[in-house]
């Protein structure tokens, strides 16, 4: 039997702990700012016990959205520590990027809109109108930046231009897509320089951690040419998306923005906003195009290439994450939903694994290779519960607690044994385990 009380007090003491000000970090040193998906999902955590902290949690985050309504994947910490960091992206290359602060030049998973409306559920209706006037035009601006820079053939699913765009950043298709698409310079003098040793000095992530459970620094470097890249570029988009081959109409993404299209319409609705009526157009392709990534032969959804069209036929936990958009038939939920009772594949003794266990990308601590996440774990119970799926979602929500009670608030769990790795006191972890909790 979980002890609920001592799990709430642990869990909140995380997010106590990680409270940097107006905003929570992830954890500790390993991460020090603050990211877009991370905070949307603590503050849908606050929102149960502390809705203030919550609300301010998200209207940090708009703080460093752009002019032209992107809104960034990080927002730097200030001082001569993190100089390094906020040098590398230089946001202020392009005009539209805030003044007062630094930012990435990326984007993140839009979820924003859920965590706003998680926390305007707990609030009085006079509470909730004013609540949802004050994030509806950030949001509104977002989503239309989403539809007008990155739907360029206006088919309904918009292109990601960075494998950390998705959240998932060493996801198996998109690795995949990167080593086959991205050449840079210097990738043949890799195999012969040894530089392994002068990377390991610089990462952060490895410093702390095993490096077998982070990113390879082979796709780190990668990584690390195309945000030069695009800062060469002043990550302008007409100056991307017609020259890289790797990018990726990312099915993780497109799902969660599917989803909270819905929730803009709610919001929109309860505080007597009209929202543009090209948005709403927009939207509704999303949730028709999802069809096209569907494979018939494998019966598993897929990431798609911008640039050659073809669907990235790699399984990764992507394939359960349209249960989340609710844009699926119900017979089709029941057919991902009956995934996670196979012991070979999403259903192993710590589920959900990143990638299915008789994957040859599997590596259970591998970071998004692998290992079991509790925040996607939370999108998937979502979505079993919106398709009435309460059984599987009942025991999702079982072992995912057990899994937390047991070895605390950890980034990621070994979905074969249950052992945890990343970092420690992590917050999204905590978060929704306050959410599932209640």
């Amino acid at each position: 039997m979980i002890d609920r009380d001592r799990l709430l007090t642990a869990c909140r003491k995380v997010l106590d702990d990680n409270r940097r000000g107006d905003h929570t970090i992830p954890s500790g040193k390993m991460y020090p700012h603050q990211w877009l998906w991370d905070s949307c999902f603590i503050a849908i955590g606050l929102s149960h016990y502390d809705p203030e902290r919550a609300k301010t949690e998200l209207l940090s985050l708009v703080e460093g959205q752009w002019n032209n309504g992107m809104l960034p994947h990080m927002i730097f910490e200030p001082g001569l520590r993190y100089l390094p960091d906020r040098w590398l992206w230089n946001s202020h290359v392009n005009l539209n990027s805030p003044k007062n602060l630094t930012t990435s030049g990326i984007t993140q998973p839009p979820v924003l809109a859920e965590a706003a409306k998680q926390i305007g559920d707990k609030l009085s209706p006079i509470e909730r109108k004013r609540w949802y006037a004050q994030m509806l035009p950030p949001l509104i601006k977002y989503h239309k930046w989403l539809y007008e820079e990155r739907e360029p053939n206006e088919d309904g699913l918009v292109t990601l231009i960075h494998p950390y765009e998705t959240g998932l950043d060493n996801t198996p298709p998109w690795t995949r897509q990167l080593h086959d698409h991205h050449k840079p310079w210097w990738l043949p003098l890799y195999k012969y320089l040894p530089v392994d040793f002068i990377i390991h000095r610089f990462r952060r992530d490895i410093k702390r951690r095993n490096k077998y459970q982070r990113i390879s620094n082979l796709d780190a470097l990668l990584y690390l040419d195309i945000v030069w890249l695009y800062r060469s570029r002043n990550y302008e988009i007409k100056a991307i998306l017609p020259h890289d081959k790797f990018l990726v109409e990312d099915l993780t993404y497109n799902c969660i923005l599917i989803r909270a299209n819905k929730h803009l319409r709610q919001m929109a609705d309860e505080a007597g906003y009209n929202l543009p009526e090209d948005l709403l157009s927009a939207a509704a392709r999303s949730e028709s195009a999802l069809e096209a990534l569907w494979d018939h032969e494998n019966k598993e959804y897929y990431s798609r290439s911008f640039s050659e069209g073809g669907l990235i036929k790699i399984s990764s936990i992507s394939g359960l994450i349209p249960l989340y958009s609710g844009a699926v038939s119900q017979k089709r939920a029941r057919q991902l939903a009956e995934r996670l009772k196979d012991n070979n594949t999403f259903g192993p003794d710590y589920p959900v694994p990143s990638v299915p266990v008789n994957s040859n990308w599997f590596k259970q601590h591998g970071y998004w290779q692998g290992p079991t996440w509790i925040n996607t774990n939370w999108l998937i119970i979502q979505g079993l519960k919106d398709y009435g799926l309460d059984k599987e979602a009942k025991a999702l929500t079982e072992k995912t607690l057990k899994l937390i009670e047991k070895h605390g608030s950890r980034e990621y769990f070994s979905p074969l044994k249950g052992t945890p790795a990343g970092a420690k006191k992590f917050s999204w972890t905590a978060a929704l385990t306050i959410d599932l909790l209640n």
